[in-house]
């Protein structure tokens, strides 16, 4: 533009809106939050660098493997210990007696020998059932278990330290020796060392 509105010289008039106090507020919020944040950023690091958490999650290991090593291994009852009555709840005659001598010289107790009650007979479809007290769920169903695969547990009202086992229609033989033994070899292996503690 030509004339008296021409501008001459190097300054300009700046023109700019007036400072608003609450963007001031704001911005000085922000860097205090990434001030904030680049702190605990530096602390993360420095405890990478340094192990601060590799200290605590070894002392964490150790006080988990200190609980575990302490754990009581479970004790089992030796058959000697296990008296044992065997019922027979197939069709089949004569499988009771053979058992309950098979049994006897894998050295269990046996107690009594016979048919089952109503409530079992032909009614068992498995290899059969362990029966006893609550007790015997964490000691002598296992043992007795070594001898018989597929048995089904199953706790009862009794306050005797007896268990019977009911042999069902799947019942053909008894484990063999070498089987059984091994079986009970790996129930009195002690748990192994969790790998976490080497």
């Amino acid at each position: 533009m030509g004339g008296k509105y021409r501008i001459t010289g190097d300054k300009y008039p700046r023109m700019r809106r007036p400072r608003s106090r609450r963007k001031l507020v704001l911005a000085s919020i922000a860097s205090v939050v990434a001030l904030g944040l680049a702190g605990w950023g530096a602390l993360q690091l420095i405890d990478v660098f340094t192990g601060g958490d590799r200290a605590a999650s070894a002392a964490d290991r150790e006080a988990g493997c200190a609980t575990a090593k302490s754990a009581p291994a479970r004790v089992l009852p030796k058959p000697a210990k296990i008296t044992v009555n065997v019922y027979n709840a197939t069709p089949r005659g004569g499988l009771a007696k053979a058992a309950a001598d098979e049994l006897k010289k894998r050295g269990f107790r046996i107690g009594k020998v016979g048919n089952a009650s109503a409530t079992y007979d032909k009614k068992v479809p498995g290899t059969g059932i362990l029966l006893g007290a609550p007790a015997a769920a964490n000691g002598m169903f296992p043992v007795l278990g070594t001898q018989l695969k597929g048995t089904t547990p199953k706790t009862d009202a009794r306050r005797t330290a007896d268990v019977d086992l009911i042999l069902g229609t799947a019942f053909k033989k008894l484990s063999t020796p070498k089987d059984a033994a091994a079986a009970l070899a790996v129930l009195n292996k002690p748990a192994p060392t969790p790998s976490s503690c080497r």
